[in-house]
């Protein structure tokens, strides 16, 4: 389960800006692409396991799927590929190339605002 090693990395450097920014993570959020996919719900439970007994324990983790794009050979046309109608939606052909597949990223990481005390 490559999961398992992604939350692992994804923590580590969570944590690591935490402890640049003296500051508590309350949520990230990562993406995706196709060719690089995770399985929601064993990411959430591996980062879940993974953050236990640290600083991140409860946070929130978001996962962004980023569709795969591909290009028409026929038309040009850029289109996010679906593997249940793999033809180009503007002239139909079923000769394209896939583009660039969006790599794994940890996007963000928002942090507890220190005077946010929980008031109205």
């Amino acid at each position: 389960m490559h999961e398992t090693a992604v939350a692992q990395s994804v923590l580590d450097t969570i944590l690591e800006q935490a402890d640049k920014l003296s500051a508590r993570p309350v949520r990230a959020v990562i993406s995706c692409g196709q060719f690089n996919a995770l399985n929601d719900e064993a990411m959430r439970f591996a980062f879940e396991a993974a953050t236990e007994g640290t600083v991140c324990d409860a946070m929130q983790l978001v996962i962004k799927h980023i569709p795969l794009r591909a290009k028409c050979d026929h038309c040009d046309r850029l289109f996010e590929f679906d593997i249940y109608t793999p033809a180009c939606p503007e002239c139909k052909s079923e000769h394209f190339n896939f583009q660039a597949d969006a790599p794994l990223l940890l996007e963000e990481i928002e942090f507890e605002n220190p005077n946010d005390k929980g008031g109205l």
